[in-house]
C-alpha cells in the first residue's frame, strides 16, 4: 500500500512517500505553497504519480493532547483533501516533527542555510514513518487516530 505524508505549513508542505510494502517512508519534496487550487494540483500529480491508496497528515496537537488553533487550519485541508481524492485521509500526531526533523538535520550536518529548504519533507517522512510503525504487520491497513 503507497501512503502519501503531508506536512502542512503555511508557507510549504513537506512530502513523504512510503514504498510499496509499506514500511518505510522517503521525504521526496517540499512543495512551496501558491493557493489551494495550485497545492492540490500538486499533491494531485503525486497521488497519480505513486499510485497513493492513502494520505496521512500531521495534525499538530498539543503536548496535553488537546486541538490548537493551528488544528482547525489542519481539518480545512483535510476537508479539501477528501473533497478532491476518493481516499482516506488519516490525522497522525506531529507533535515535536519539526524539531526532531531539525536536530536530525543539525546531526547530519546541514549547512544553516540548506535547513529549511528540507526540513519540512524529514518532518513530513517522520510523520509518516510514526504512522507505518504503528500499523498491525500484517495487512497494513492501518489505525486511525
Amino acid at each position: 500500500m503507497r501512503v502519501l505524508g503531508l506536512d502542512y505549513g503555511s508557507r510549504r508542505i513537506g512530502v513523504a512517500v512510503c514504498d510499496e510494502l509499506g514500511m518505510t517512508a522517503q521525504g521526496t519534496m517540499t512543495l512551496i505553497r501558491k493557493n489551494r487550487t495550485a497545492d492540490l494540483a500538486a499533491i494531485a500529480e503525486l497521488v497519480g504519480r505513486y499510485g497513493i491508496e492513502r494520505i496521512v497528515v500531521g495534525y499538530p496537537l498539543r503536548l496535553d493532547g488537546s486541538e490548537g488553533i493551528q488544528c482547525e487550519k489542519i481539518n480545512g485541508f483535510i476537508r479539501r483533501l477528501e473533497a478532491r481524492f476518493s481516499l482516506p485521509v488519516v490525522r497522525w500526531d506531529e507533535t515535536l516533527s519539526t524539531k526532531e526533523a531539525e536536530e536530525l538535520i543539525c546531526k547530519r550536518g546541514v549547512k544553516p542555510e540548506k535547513r529549511r529548504a528540507i526540513v519540512d519533507r524529514v518532518a513530513a517522512s517522520l510523520i509518516l514513518q510514526g504512522y507505518l510503525d504503528a500499523l498491525p504487520h500484517e495487512g497494513k491497513t492501518g489505525p486511525t487516530p
